[in-house]
């Protein structure tokens, strides 16, 4: 017992920033289904090249010896580049590949998401490295590590959890808060009346798929600095447990990404400190069965009413 109570703040703060960018990364995922009814299983490998971009973009600024860039400028700027850079993926990969499938049965975008992600591992794979790339954080960010009490925790890891927290709120105001939000949301509850009502529906999907994708290629950034590294095949199970916290919370809904999230994190991280790390994904993947089992639409999902 006096493991447990010893323990349980380190691992309570490891699972939230684990957790923060699951969030993050489920929120692409929710905002997609959300407006298409779709699931972009590509999702997480935008949240890869993202990570690459951010990498490669690190490595021009803080290696140029020609016009050296301050730290500070050179995080900023790989934000930029990783967000932009994603966001014009996922719009790219919306108009490409989703888009001409859109009246198409269901099964068929879900097949094309699949082979989207694939290409696109594949892709960084033989045109960037098959191996892992690293990213200068300790060039750009203080390598400060936090001390309070018995949790210990780097500056880096602070950044990951109050910048995708902040994101997360963002968008929530965005969403909820502003006129462009309200059609979002209109689009989601009926395309056809939307339409009727003059809204220009492609252009809320497009809006839609760009911040979703930016905010999975800020996941990539935090991901960099935090970790240091970043690899062709990060996507895949980040992806996967990503999608498992938008469906705990009720795919959908944006709260209950966030709060999915977070709580996977915190489940994971709970496990791998006093059970065994061997388990983390078993765990993972047993809450989610419970959570069907027990609630199908997710913790904060609205139940579906009976047709007549």
């Amino acid at each position: 017992m006096d493991y447990f109570l010893q323990n349980f703040p380190q691992q309570l703060v490891n699972g939230l920033e684990a957790g923060s960018l699951y969030a993050l990364i489920a929120l692409g995922y929710t905002l997609i289904y959300g407006i298409l009814e779709m699931l972009n299983f590509a999702h997480g490998d935008v949240y890869m090249v993202g990570a690459f971009l951010a990498a490669g973009a690190a490595g021009v600024f803080v290696h140029n010896e020609v016009a050296a860039v301050p730290a500070g400028l050179a995080v900023a700027l790989m934000m930029v580049v990783a967000m932009g850079g994603a966001g014009l993926l996922g719009v790219g990969i919306e108009r490409v590949a989703y888009r001409p499938l859109r009246n198409a049965n269901r099964l068929a975008p879900l097949i094309t998401a699949i082979g989207v992600s694939l290409f696109l591992e594949s892709a960084v794979q033989v045109w960037v490295s098959p191996a892992p790339v690293l990213v200068p954080s300790n060039a750009l960010v203080p390598q400060t590590v936090f001390h309070v009490g018995t949790v210990v925790t780097p500056l880096t890891g602070v950044m990951l959890f109050v910048v995708a927290v902040a994101l997360m709120v963002a968008l929530d105001a965005f969403v909820f808060r502003t006129r462009f939000g309200s059609a979002m949301r209109a689009t989601a509850q009926d395309r056809e009346a939307a339409t009727f009502m003059g809204i220009d529906v492609d252009r809320v999907i497009m809006v839609t798929f760009f911040l979703a994708s930016a905010l999975a290629g800020m996941g990539g950034v935090l991901f960099g600095l935090r970790y240091a590294s970043v690899d062709f095949f990060m996507g895949y199970l980040l992806g996967i447990k990503a999608f498992t916290a938008a469906v705990i919370g009720g795919i959908g809904n944006i709260r209950g990404a966030m709060v999915g999230g977070l709580l996977l994190g915190v489940l994971e991280s709970l496990v791998g400190g006093f059970i065994s790390s061997q388990f983390q994904d078993s765990f993972v993947f047993l809450a989610l069965i419970t959570v069907l089992l027990i609630r199908p639409q997710g913790l904060f999902g609205q139940p579906l009413a009976d047709r007549a």
